[in-house]
């Protein structure tokens, strides 16, 4: 009598939900890759925009793409805008002036909302009084819209550099204030706790643990609140403002210059993009290793 071995099947190991997923997302990680993806709905936008333009299409909500300029059309002036050459009117190589002058608001009004709101979240977050305080007026002041205001702060203030200041300032403080806010209050009590037992006063709690804790809330407010900043821009610049993307953009309105407006507002967004980058960039050096940008699993 034979005894029959009986064969286990091989032992596996266990695969960890979406790992498969991010194994075939790492061939489009690489920069190249990242790159050539990004360009995709770019190209497929221009030309829809291209294609609307030449039909005369008609889109919903009222859009009429024969009111368009062609896409050709727009890179022409945004390089007469930049360096001139081409057309050589009014708006010739004046890009810089107009972008330094925007970028100095932008810069003033997003720096003096971070001043003011990055502490006041964090008092906010930390303690139950300053919340109380603070909580209902910031919530009852933020859904008013900054066109809302423009009136009001025409007879307050005036017209210019200090009113579209003033309005970015004030549209980039709530992003700020309530990310700084909602960051500190997620902080882990032991934490506290434990740097009060290593005898750290209670104004260094502040910003030695809760700062540090919360600064994934913070960053990500500080980026929106940078977004909102150039989202205002048009809007205080197109009241008695002479420089600035705005104030060309609102020009270029009452001229008809279609193809001026659509390379202002691509300007813009250029602007807005790289300038976040540039603040990613700068908060990654000052925390360090910390990780402050939170990214998650993505196939």
């Amino acid at each position: 009598m034979t005894a029959t071995a009986t064969l286990a099947p091989p032992a596996t190991r266990p695969v960890a939900p979406g790992s498969s997923r991010r194994r075939r997302g790492r061939g489009i990680r690489s920069l190249p890759a990242r790159i050539a993806l990004g360009l995709v709905v770019p190209v497929l936008f221009i030309a829809f925009w291209h294609l609307g333009r030449e039909l005369q299409l008609e889109l919903p909500f009222g859009i009429r793409m024969g009111y368009l300029p062609y896409p050709a059309d727009v890179a022409v002036t945004l390089w007469d805008f930049a360096f001139g050459g081409l057309r050589d009117d009014a708006f010739s190589t004046t890009l810089w002036q107009h972008l330094g002058a925007s970028a100095l608001r932008v810069g003033a009004g997003f720096g003096l909302a971070t001043l003011i709101a990055v502490p006041v979240g964090v008092l906010m977050g930390r303690f139950y009084v300053m919340d109380s305080l603070f909580d209902p007026f910031i919530n009852l002041i933020r859904p008013i819209p900054a066109t809302a205001w423009v009136p009001l702060v025409a007879l307050l203030i005036g017209i210019g550099d200090q009113a579209t200041i003033f309005l970015i300032t004030l549209s980039a403080f709530f992003p700020i204030v309530l990310g700084a806010a909602s960051g500190t209050r997620q902080v882990p009590e032991r934490l506290v706790e434990a740097a009060r037992m290593l005898g750290t006063t209670r104004a260094a709690v502040l910003w030695r643990v809760m700062v540090p804790a919360a600064a994934p809330a913070i960053v990500n407010g500080l980026r929106v609140g940078l977004g909102l900043a150039w989202v205002i821009l048009v809007l205080g610049e197109s009241t008695g403002v002479n420089e600035g993307l705005g104030a060309t953009i609102t020009l270029a309105r009452d001229i008809v210059r279609t193809d001026l407006i659509v390379a202002g507002m691509i300007v813009i967004g250029l602007s807005g993009f790289l300038s976040d980058r540039l603040l990613s960039l700068v908060l990654r050096l000052l925390v360090g290793r910390r990780p402050v940008f939170q990214k998650g699993a993505r196939g």
